[in-house]
């Protein structure tokens, strides 16, 4: 067996394998003695039908599967071998006078090479990284909503800009019928307010669905209507009042705080307001990396020039999947793909070059922490390191699972490199500030 490679250029190259006899017929004879052991052929005792017999009937198909075996094998280990970067799989070139009746054959593949490239990580200040701060009105509205969470209800007569209006929206056009409850300085416009407040238990409304809540959202859950319907929703519909209550405010006493706080580790509204600051700004900080990993992947990939093998990548894209793809839709899923192979590549060499690893060991206990959490929120705060491992066991079996939790644990490091090696443009914002300026 020989085989060679030829660079068509930095991107491209193909592999040639010629096999001859030699390489395959030993193993073919083999399994052709193998079979006429076998063999239960009507007229001949079994261990005695003649070998012509049995090579006229499975021999070339015998042959054909050993001389593809040995090829893959073959080229597999040429790969590994010679270090060969590659994308994709290897793509057999179709020979037209290719002819199995041969004795020796020759196969060629294209490969698409990884390029290579370099990573500049000294430019400052192009990447904004936010510190996101809990501010005072973020911590009074916090405290109000405690309060109105743990206050007590009572019914009352008229419905005021304060006051919780439960009833039946209905529009029979668009089969909305749905029990609600709501808060009526929630509806937006003073025009809607007005049509509720003074109403009373037994009272019918018309209102209409256009910009009746502030989020469209909240509009869904009311109204009971599908995702895809509520941002086009302008109907009139009628809400029937079944219920009108007002809260009186919990007060700010030991009570409450016992209640929110069994372990006795508030007892001021100063220490309420420093909790609140602190679990707010442990959320902020997980949302802030997420967008700081998202700024560095997008400033990596539109800075890191590089070429790809294109036209292999869409050939091999063709194939690749369990439906073949015709040119056109090749090309498409190039174009949707080419941002991640282009931030996976530039990954994967930041890993390399920096000997960032993970190990199985770490996986398993990054595994438990996601475990240990899931535990205390049904009320486990102390489970067993057994418990703990047997579960982190059974979960990485599961390959999706597994690859899931790597890709985390992946990104937690790179970002944690990122941080110590880009010199970041920070800005301390509050949180309704870095939604707008964010997600705008």
């Amino acid at each position: 067996m020989n085989i060679t490679k030829e660079n068509i250029d930095a991107l491209n190259a193909v592999v040639k394998v010629d096999i001859v006899a030699d390489d395959y017929q030993a193993k073919v004879t083999e399994l052709l003695t193998d079979y006429r052991k076998k063999a239960d052929v009507p007229g001949f005792r079994k261990g005695h039908v003649p070998m012509g017999m049995i090579k006229k009937q499975y021999g070339k198909s015998i042959m054909i599967d050993e001389v593809n075996k040995l090829l893959q094998d073959s080229l597999n280990k040429y790969i590994t071998e010679e270090k060969l970067d590659i994308l994709g799989n290897p793509l057999p070139r179709v020979q037209e006078d290719f002819n199995w009746d041969a004795e020796a054959f020759s196969f060629e593949f294209e490969l698409g090479l990884v390029p290579e490239f370099e990573i500049d990580l000294s430019e400052k200040n192009k990447i904004k990284q936010y510190n996101i701060v809990a501010t005072d009105e973020l911590l009074d509205e916090e405290v109000k909503n405690i309060q109105t969470r743990y206050g007590k209800m009572s019914a009352i007569e008229e419905a005021t800009e304060h006051s919780n209006v439960t009833g039946t929206f209905v529009n029979e056009e668009k089969e909305i019928n749905k029990k609600s409850t709501f808060l009526v300085n929630d509806l937006k416009g003073k025009k809607n307010e007005k049509k509720l407040i003074g109403a009373k238990v037994g009272d019918v409304i018309e209102l209409e669905t256009k910009k009746l809540f502030e989020d469209d959202h909240k509009l869904q859950n009311i109204l009971g209507v599908d995702h895809d319907a509520i941002h086009d929703l302008d109907v009139t519909v009628t809400l029937t009042i079944e219920e009108i209550t007002k809260t009186e405010p919990a007060d700010l006493d030991k009570e409450l705080f016992d209640k929110l706080f069994a372990d006795g580790s508030v007892t001021s509204v100063t220490e309420l307001r420093e909790k609140i600051k602190e679990d707010a700004e442990k959320q902020f900080l997980q949302q802030g990396d997420q967008q700081l990993l998202n700024s560095v992947i997008e400033y990596l990939v539109e800075n890191t020039k590089f070429d790809l093998p294109a036209d292999f990548l869409k050939k091999w894209l063709a194939t690749a999947g369990e439906k073949p793809l015709t040119e056109e839709e090749a090309a498409a899923e190039f174009e949707k793909s080419e941002k991640g192979l282009r931030y996976q590549l530039i990954e994967g060499k930041i890993m390399k070059d920096n000997d960032i690893k993970i190990d199985y060991k770490e996986l398993v206990d990054y595994a438990k922490v996601f475990i240990r959490q899931q535990m205390a929120q049904f009320g486990n705060l102390n489970p067993e390191e057994k418990e703990l491992d047997d579960i982190a066991g059974r979960i990485l079996q599961n390959q999706e699972e597994a690859q899931k939790l790597q890709t985390q644990l992946i990104s937690q490091k790179l970002l944690t490199f990122y941080k110590e090696n880009i010199n970041f443009k920070t800005k301390e914002v509050s949180y309704e500030d870095f939604i707008k300026e964010v997600y705008k």
